[in-house]
């Protein structure tokens, strides 16, 4: 039996200032599923990622996010979590402030032990106390995965979540995705590299020119 559908696009159409961003994209992503987009710039992958943020809507087509279908108004769907163009963080905060930050804007209580769990699951705990100012993109990149995380998402969108690791981060960060999807957790992301979404994703989709 299929596993129920955590994405399902039909249609989906999207124009900025005259430019087609995205072109009747049709996308089924199940739950439990790393599915990748790939496609060079402007190929339509981070407008795609954001429509399943809420960052924007379609102009037209239909989008169901967790059995809910996607309205007219800008909003995080119940249930996802994420991050694109890279995450939003506070670079005079420490990693651990920015975690409590970023949880107490979504109005979630969560313990400091959690802090603490997600930050040791992105293999950040030795650096929790530094500011952010000093991190470099690859671990500004796991922290936004940290942040995720807290949120327990049953869908989870990543815009290039290897840029800027080195091999064994990379590994470690698939790792934890790859985790999220064995405990049933739905997973899109991005890569502009093939052998990145070959050696975690079991779907993918090719972009171009918004289609």
């Amino acid at each position: 039996m299929q596993a129920p559908l955590a994405v399902r696009a039909r249609g989906i159409s999207k124009t900025f200032a005259g430019v087609v961003a995205l072109d009747a994209v049709d996308l089924d992503v199940t739950e439990g599923e790393v599915h990748g987009l790939v496609g060079p710039n402007g190929a339509g992958k981070t407008t795609l990622l954001g429509l399943l943020l809420g960052l924007a809507v379609a102009d037209s087509g239909t989008l169901q996010i967790l059995g809910t279908r996607v309205g007219r108004a800008l909003a995080v769907p119940d249930g996802v979590a994420g991050f694109v163009d890279g995450p939003g963080l506070y670079p005079t905060l420490t990693a651990r402030q920015n975690l409590s930050a970023l949880t107490r804007l979504r109005g979630q209580g969560v313990a400091a032990r959690e802090v603490t769990g997600a930050l040791e699951q992105v293999g950040l705990a030795a650096v929790a106390d530094d500011a952010l100012r000093g991190f470099s993109l690859g671990m500004r990149q796991r922290l936004g995965l940290a942040a995720a995380l807290l949120t327990r998402p049953r869908l989870l969108v990543l815009d290039e979540p290897a840029n800027g690791l080195d091999p064994a981060g990379k590994n470690h960060v698939h790792g934890v995705i790859g985790a999220l999807a064995e405990s049933g957790t739905a997973v899109v992301m991005s890569s502009h590299r093939m052998d990145d979404l070959a050696a975690l994703c079991t779907e993918v989709t090719l972009l171009a020119t918004g289609r």
